[in-house]
């Protein structure tokens, strides 16, 4: 088996609490659920043929964009008038940082290993979830989708990561808290760690590592 040497990193959701806290928040602040949020965007992506989150996450769409038409399908599936203004500050303010995973991936800088965080991410948001860890110290490559103009599970985002590493899929393990991305980067013929905790993601690293 070849042995690794590049670790990719997801961001919300391994280096960060679960995102769920974020909306989790939301929804108490404002009364609105995840699955009415789903399902506004649902009749957006019905309607317009691409779904905003999407669009949103690889650059096509800004976030004021996104935040408007949701903001106008919620009040119609709602009833009442909704403005999603500040959305972003709210979410990040509910997020933080997994001091134990940073220190983990740190550690793994330390020991020679090429690191990476590829995430789907909203390109206004930059400065906010760099703000949440140390990224140029651990971190010599960063994919962002709202930069790169692709998203996980997409294969090109993974192609494109392991680009600016420099290795091959085999020598690559990569980590990330939603399962189809893992089995994305599978099928591409790097390993992966489905993220559910930090403790089980930390000893399935250990173990993938220590396979080699």
């Amino acid at each position: 088996m070849t042995a690794v040497e590049a670790i990719i990193c997801d961001f919300g959701g391994v280096l960060t609490s679960p995102m769920s806290d974020g909306f989790t928040a939301f929804e108490e602040t404002t009364g609105i659920s995840i699955e009415q949020l789903g399902a506004a965007m649902g009749k957006i992506w019905e309607r317009d043929g691409a779904h905003p989150l999407f669009e949103l996450e690889t650059g096509r769409m800004t976030e004021a964009a996104f935040l408007g038409g949701l903001g106008e399908q919620l009040s119609v599936l709602l009833g009442r008038p909704i403005r999603l203004d500040g959305f972003g500050e709210a979410f990040f303010g509910h997020l933080h940082p997994n001091d134990r995973v940073i220190d983990y991936m740190r550690s793994l800088q330390a020991r020679g290993y090429r690191m990476a965080i590829c995430t789907n991410n909203v390109r206004e948001w930059e400065s906010r979830w760099r703000a949440l860890l140390p990224v140029e110290e651990i971190f010599s490559v960063v994919v962002d989708s709202g930069f790169v103009g692709v998203r996980k599970p997409e294969p090109e985002i993974y192609a494109l990561t392991l680009e600016r590493l420099g290795v091959p899929p085999s020598s690559a393990l990569f980590v990330d808290d939603i399962e189809l991305n893992c089995t994305a980067a599978q099928a591409l013929g790097m390993r992966a760690v489905w993220f559910r905790s930090t403790d089980q993601a930390i000893e399935e690293i250990e173990d993938a590592l220590a396979a080699d």
